[in-house]
């Protein structure tokens, strides 16, 4: 980049502008998995230090009460933003759909707004109108984490809109806690699972980026398969073994498919040998890759370094890309550009329109970063972490045109 990118535990700038060291230098350099950490680790200290009130609280509202009634009494009530409009106002199911979305994208990156611990602002009518906007769009989305009840709620929006729709929940961990955001979360899935069933699970993600977040920040920086990098694995494998005797023990109609997700260059084989499924995060901004050549370099990297080496492995797992996008803007100047193409509107037209239905022809499945752009992101951290969406925060659509390529 021509001024760096902001390593968010350090302030030290990110340079480098070779495309196939991307991930082992970008990716240590912070992006979201950073973030999350960093918001994750703030929360235990704070849940900590309140008696795990929270998740108790979150979890017991659930547990206790009825799945509509539950997750009405246990969400905040918001007004709608004008996105969407319902023939009738008390079925969310008669909503009216917007001609200018086309049901083209695999699936969609999404976290409801509000969803991070301690505030958990979020609420079921904004997500019940995430589900409306979504579904014109796609019928697979994915969470990152089970943190303010956003199961439940995408679940009871899911039930009352009536769509199809198919989420893969998640789990964030971290290897620093003794398996405490592991157990919380796993649990208020648990309680998920057991109001809805799992008609419209498409599988339960256990990490995001774990391995990147240990071997950068606990490893010294080793090779994601050394032995160092194997310590970090096992304590993922234990998180990833505990999901498939929980979630297989609970009587349900089918069982969830257990995955993870991580960096594209992160994956550790040990870990792609415990899972049905693995999630892997490409993005060419963070490449210094151009417009012009990200949708062919983002097909070729996830070809090469992930489908290829799950293929050589004995259980194969079945391969995604988590995430893959491009930022439309910059809150400051110096973010604005990777290298070779700046974050803009019209470079978010032209990567859609080079990926997503050639990516649909191919047979690629991924989960498009991301549904709308994240306030919290730029508050928190400026540079394009905020400006990712398809949509702008008040959930109107940007300026731009959805490729019209319909995939179920």
């Amino acid at each position: 980049m021509s001024s760096g990118y902001a390593n968010v535990e350090n302030g030290a700038p990110y340079r480098e502008n070779s495309s196939s060291y991307w991930l082992e230098q970008q990716e240590k350099k912070g992006r979201k998995s950073k973030y999350i950490v960093i918001g994750s680790l703030v929360a235990l200290v704070v849940l900590i230090a309140a008696g795990i009130a929270i998740g108790v609280t979150v979890s017991k509202n659930h547990h206790n009460s009825s799945s509509s009634s539950a997750i009405a009494s246990s969400s905040n009530s918001t007004g709608k933003t004008g996105a969407v409009n319902e023939t009738n106002p008390n079925d969310p199911s008669s909503f009216v759909k917007n001609d200018a979305l086309k049901h083209s994208f695999y699936g969609l990156a999404y976290t409801p707004e509000g969803s991070q611990l301690p505030a958990c602002g979020n609420s079921l009518a904004a997500v019940i109108e995430d589900i409306q906007l979504m579904s014109q769009l796609t019928s697979r989305i994915r969470l990152y984490g089970a943190d303010c009840n956003q199961s439940a709620l995408v679940l009871e929006a899911i039930k009352q809109t009536k769509v199809n729709m198919g989420v893969y929940l998640g789990i964030y961990n971290v290897p620093t806690d003794a398996g405490a955001a592991y157990v919380r979360q796993r649990d208020t899935i648990v309680d998920a699972l057991k109001t809805y069933g799992t008609d419209h699970v498409l599988g339960i993600t256990v990490g995001n980026e774990f391995m990147l977040n240990y071997v950068t920040n606990y490893a010294g920086g080793a090779d994601v398969n050394s032995a160092a990098g194997n310590v970090g694995a096992q304590l993922l494998i234990t998180n990833i073994t505990d999901a498939k005797s929980t979630f297989g023990g609970l009587g349900l109609s089918t069982t969830p498919t257990i995955g993870t997700a991580d960096a594209g260059s992160y994956f550790n084989t040990q870990v792609l040998e415990q899972v049905d499924y693995g999630m892997s995060n490409v993005h060419p901004w963070f490449a210094n890759v151009s417009i012009d050549q990200a949708a062919g370099w983002t097909a070729e990297f996830f070809q090469q370094t992930n489908v290829d080496v799950a293929n050589n492995l004995t259980n194969k797992p079945k391969m995604f890309i988590a995430e893959t996008g491009w930022p439309t803007k910059s809150s400051d100047a110096g973010n604005a550009n990777n290298g070779p193409s700046l974050a803009s509107v019209d470079n978010l037209q032209k990567f859609m329109d080079t990926f997503v239905c050639q990516a649909n022809q191919n047979g690629t499945g991924y989960f498009y970063f991301e549904y709308f752009d994240e306030t919290w992101k730029d508050a928190q951290f400026g540079g394009v972490e905020g400006w990712w969406g398809l949509f702008n925060a008040d959930k109107t659509l940007k300026n731009v045109t959805i490729p019209d390529c319909h995939i179920d």
